[in-house]
């Protein structure tokens, strides 16, 4: 369900698996029920994974250490990058997508072509496979399925995300590669391969990961 990867005083960085609830649902516990159990200590969310998704993850450990991490995350200061794999030709490599989103049908979400209060989400691609690429994604804002969302919007719905029409497959291929930030003068950084599904640890589909490994560095595509 989950792994430990930083046990701080103030926070706890974990990865968790794909196809696990963040919230307790159907009698059975969320990660985040979960890991208090098994910690006996109290959590506190400052952000939040789709079940379909794995990787990183944040929870404070006191209201106060919360507080600050709501802060940063609204002033954008926690900067986050996900991997993707998706069937098809994007109808572009690289760029933005831009929108404000609006709920659909069946729990779904969409992309409107207004902007009034839009997600944000910027993305290089590379082709791993015969007619898959892999997506290296940075969102600019936390709208709920956003990054779904912004792939299916542009013709690439993310491999095993049934909900918006992605391919069938072994899991949902989205996962959280990349959490940095500075909190109380302190840099943290932190990076997660992923681990679960044979798409995403396919030799070629590593071997990108690993060039990818420093995003913050990459050359991002300027928006138009």
């Amino acid at each position: 369900m989950y792994q430990i990867v930083a046990d701080e005083d103030d926070f706890l960085v974990i990865t968790k698996s794909a196809n696990v609830h963040f919230h307790s649902q159907d009698g059975s516990a969320g990660v985040m029920a979960r890991l208090e159990q098994d910690l006996t200590i109290k959590l506190y969310s400052v952000h939040r994974l789709d079940s379909l998704t794995s990787g990183l993850l944040l929870f404070a450990k006191s209201s106060r250490a919360a507080a600050e991490f709501t802060e940063l995350f609204t002033q954008h200061k926690v900067q986050k990058y996900y991997v993707a794999l998706a069937k098809g030709k994007p109808k572009k490599k690289q760029g933005w997508v831009v929108g404000d989103m609006a709920k659909s049908r069946r729990s779904m979400y969409k992309l409107l072509r207004t902007t009034k209060n839009p997600a944000l989400t910027q993305f290089f691609s590379q082709s791993v496979a015969e007619g898959l690429r892999l997506y290296l994604l940075k969102p600019l804002s936390g709208k709920t399925h956003q990054l779904r969302v912004a792939l299916a919007s542009i013709g690439v719905p993310i491999l095993g995300d049934k909900l918006y029409g992605g391919a069938e497959s072994d899991r949902g291929y989205l996962h959280a590669f990349s959490l940095s930030f500075s909190f109380r003068a302190k840099d943290y950084r932190y990076l997660n391969y992923p681990s679960q599904g044979e798409e995403f640890t396919a030799a070629d589909t590593i071997k990108q990961l690993q060039i990818w490994s420093e995003p913050e560095k990459l050359g991002w595509p300027k928006r138009k």
